[in-house]
């Protein structure tokens, strides 16, 4: 009997060669249903907070997708967007100093109509971000006092205990008392984007994300969204959503 194949794991991958154009193209230049609803279910969480009132903020693992960041843009102080991937750290990087694409602006425009008190313009959203070219896994344990993670843990490894500890990570980030907001693909298998090769997927499901989030959280909410039509089929079945406090004792 053939030994079954190890899993792919995050250092397995060359993530500078992460197809950030292609990626886009499919999934970011029109806001898609399921991009209207996670905005939706972040914006509550920013919400919460008075202007600032959200301190420093880390998006983990935050590749080309800007719309976490600009949820951020009233509530924190300052995000760290940090990105391992070369090629995601050189598009965030045009996208802070040249202007965003004009095909962020109604992403926005739905962020500032559940949160008026964005400022005006997206450049004025993300004048508050650092991009961090780095590995998420070596942020400093309770830096942060909101961090925010959007299709990482399950979309750069194929072993399950990797998700576990990348998530465990992610909590860890910010400081007894800090808030986390997440959403992941729903059954994300390994995947392939326009003609790239294939990329590791773990897939997970709202059982999985709330069996590694509960016993190092509190106010742990999670839901799932149906899949969305519009989007590519990577063969995922939808999205799950996290809101969360870290606790005192998560390890």
């Amino acid at each position: 009997m053939c030994a079954a194949p190890e899993p792919v794991r995050n250092d397995d991958a060359v993530w500078d060669h992460w197809p950030v154009q292609q990626y886009l193209a499919e999934n970011y230049r029109e806001l898609h249903p399921v991009d209207a609803a996670v905005i939706r279910h972040h914006s509550a969480v920013y919400r919460e907070f008075a202007p600032g009132g959200a301190g420093r903020c880390l998006e983990f693992g935050a590749g080309p997708n800007l719309y976490p960041l600009m949820l951020a843009g009233a509530a924190a102080l300052s995000v760290d967007a940090v990105e391992v991937s070369r090629a995601a750290v050189a598009y965030l990087t045009r996208q802070l100093r040249g202007g965003p694409d004009a095909s962020w602006l109604p992403f926005y425009a739905l962020c500032r109509a559940l949160d008026p008190a964005l400022p005006e313009t997206l450049p004025q959203a993300l004048a508050g971000v650092r991009v961090l070219h780095g590995d998420v896994r070596a942020v400093p344990e309770g830096t942060y006092d909101l961090a925010s993670m959007n299709f990482v843990a399950e979309s750069v490894t194929e072993d399950a205990a990797e998700f576990d500890a990348l998530c465990r990570t992610f909590v860890r980030a910010v400081r007894p008392g800090g808030r986390l907001v997440a959403a992941f693909m729903e059954n994300m298998p390994s995947y392939r984007i326009g003609d790239s090769p294939v990329w590791p997927g773990c897939p997970v499901d709202e059982a999985a994300v709330r069996a590694v989030f509960a016993p190092h959280t509190a106010r742990l909410r999670v839901s799932r969204l149906g899949r969305d039509p519009s989007l590519p089929d990577y063969g995922d079945t939808g999205m799950v959503l996290l809101s969360a406090v870290r606790g005192a004792a998560a390890t």
